[in-house]
């Protein structure tokens, strides 16, 4: 079950996450790009051709209304990826590359 909010292309899921309407690409995915790339909506388009600009511009405004808990909630995410490639640690791949000098 879904929420409808006050932007008509972003959605709440059952888990309060919010996800761009008639997708399953969370807000966070698209804003992250938006963010590491530096992509303008026509730009995220190009990449994202499945969205509609009414979706992208919604996103990015629902993004700009509530950032701050985004912001928050994208940098749990990442240090959540650290904690988990850490705790990972290198793999038996990388291991070997590291032997034969392919890898620093």
């Amino acid at each position: 079950m879904t929420t409808l909010t006050a932007y008509r292309q972003v959605t709440i899921n059952k888990n309060g996450v919010p996800i761009i309407a008639d997708t399953t690409m969370k807000v966070v995915e698209l804003i992250g790009a938006h963010q590491a790339y530096g992509w303008s909506p026509p730009e995220l388009h190009f990449q994202f051709p499945h969205l509609s600009m009414s979706q992208i511009h919604s996103t990015l405004a629902y993004y700009w209304d509530h950032k701050e808990e985004l912001d928050a909630d994208m940098a749990q995410r990442l240090e959540y990826a650290d904690h988990s490639r850490k705790k990972a640690g290198s793999s038996p791949l990388a291991e070997k590359l590291y032997a034969q000098g392919m890898l620093k």
